[in-house]
Formats: C-alpha cells, structure tokens, sequence
C-alpha cells in the first residue's frame, strides 16, 4: 500500500466537512480534485471510503480510521512548520497579520504602512476579519484580538486597555444637550438588544429605535442622525461626524491583543511587526480611553 499524503489529507477533509464541496474549499481545490484523490485512495488501499448517496458521501469505518492517523500527521505537520518559521532570522518571505476590520481601517493602517516601509523584502499579507483564525493550524502568524483574556494555549501581549462610550452625530448631540430629558433614540447590536446599561440619570428618558448586526452600519446610522451608539471610544473618535455624547459614561471594554502560537512568536518578521506595533500602540493609547 503507498497512499500520497495529499489523498489521506483529502480523505481526513471529507470526513471532517461531510461534502466534496466543504473539502474543496479546505482544500483550495475543486471538488472533482477531491472527488479524484478519494478513488485514489481507495485504488492503493483497496478498500471502500465513502458510501455515495443522493445527499452526499458517508465514510465507512475504514475512512474514519485512516482520518484519525491523518489528524496526527496533519499535527505533526503542523509542528515541524511553526517550529521551523520560529526559528527564522530572514526578515523577508510572506508574514500574516489577521485583525478586525475597524481596527484596521481606523487605527492599524498607519501601523501596516510604517511596517512595510521599514522592511520591504517582508510580503505582508492582512487578513481582516473578527473571525478567530486558528493560530495552531497557521491560518496566521499573528492576530490582533479584542479580548478578555488571549487564549490559555497561545502566547499574548496586552496593547491597550480601552472603554467604549456613546457617540452621535452633531445635530443629535446639540438636541441632548438643550433637553436631556426628551426621548433619546438609540442604535444598538443585535446581540445586546436593549437600552445600555449606565446610562447617567439626567437623561431619563431612552428608547431602542433600531437593531443592527454590524458596526459599520452602526456608525452610519449614527453618521446619519439616526440615534446614539455604544461603541470603542476609538472608533467614535476616528469616525467623522461623531461627537462623543455624556449620555453613557466610559465604561471599560475588552482590551486589545496582540498573540501568536509559542513556537511561531520568536520568528524575527513577528518580532519587527510587535516592536512597530508596540511602538504605535504606546503613543495612541489615549485614543482608546477617557
């Protein structure tokens, strides 16, 4: 039996996604690739992998047991690169830097910019997105979090502590001002649907007027005069048109991180990425609180 590395991990892929389709997409490849590698597979080892049905491919024991072996050699796989990246002292080749997507627009560019100028061998690769990417299976090398608390098996180093306030456009603030106790009208997300917490007592008088499920259409709707919104006190300070309103004190939020795997952090790319971003980080830190 000889069965190519790339048909078991095709094979461990099915399994793990139930469909050509989910493979392929993990895989990079199309589905009649996968499709290919699975009749490969079975070829070498003569054996059934997969019952084909009308609502896709069940594996048989045989294809569950050659995916648990796979998992240890993907691990193993796995290993051997983060452990060899760690090791680099070049600063050159693809270094990924994964972060949320506001934070990149309206604090991190500067930050990317300064980074790339300072050592342009280095293809920086920004992956934006509030997903958590898996930092063991090397989906990045680094990522920027908004965070409690980094992860207990990745290696982490706190950037800023940071408070969210409430923020509006001017002619919303001007209202506020001249009567505090009229209806106040907020914007919230969707996963915290009623009136904030905290709300100072000279201002009685709150209602929900719209649920949202993404910030970006939050800070429009508040660019807009659509209401008041709770967000980080540096995306209210860097969104144009927003004034921050006393209706809400500064309360604190989760702070922001930067982590990476143990065996990728001593790499020397991430290492001149920390030291620029630190650097950034240090002088920007009133930015983030009151």
């Amino acid at each position: 039996m000889n069965v190519a590395w790339d048909d078991l991990r095709t094979v461990m892929m099915l399994v793990r996604h139930g469909s050509l389709a989910g493979a392929a997409d993990a895989l990079g490849v199309n589905y009649t690739t996968v499709a290919r590698r699975v009749r490969r597979a079975e070829k070498a080892l003569n054996q059934l992998l997969f019952e084909r049905l009308p609502e896709g491919c069940r594996p048989t024991e045989a294809a569950h047991l050659l995916a648990e072996h796979a998992v240890q050699m993907e691990n193993t796989e796995q290993s051997m690169m983060r452990q060899l990246q760690g090791a680099e002292t070049e600063l050159s080749g693809v270094l990924t830097i994964t972060a949320p997507q506001l934070l990149i627009a309206s604090f991190l560019s500067p930050v990317i910019d300064q980074f790339t100028k300072a050592h342009p061998r280095i293809d920086l690769r920004i992956l934006a997105t509030n997903d958590l990417l898996d930092l063991t299976r090397l989906e990045a090398d680094l990522a920027i979090r908004v965070s409690r608390s980094p992860g207990d098996t990745l290696t982490g180093l706190r950037l800023l502590k940071q408070q969210n306030a409430s923020f509006a456009n001017q002619d919303i603030a001007e209202q506020i001002a001249s009567d505090p106790k009229a209806i106040i009208d907020w914007i919230v997300y969707d996963a915290h649907p009623n009136v904030p917490k905290g709300i100072g007592s000279g201002f009685p008088n709150n209602n929900v007027r719209f649920r949202f499920d993404d910030m970006v259409a939050m800070v429009g709707a508040a660019q807009a005069g659509l209401g008041v919104v709770r967000m980080p006190m540096f995306l209210g300070r860097a969104s144009a048109g927003l004034v921050q309103v006393l209706v809400l004190p500064p309360q604190p939020y989760a702070d922001i991180w930067v982590v990476g795997h143990p065996d990728v952090w001593p790499s020397q790319k991430l290492c001149a990425f920390r030291d620029v971003l630190v650097r950034y980080c240090k002088i920007h830190r009133r930015e983030f609180v009151a």
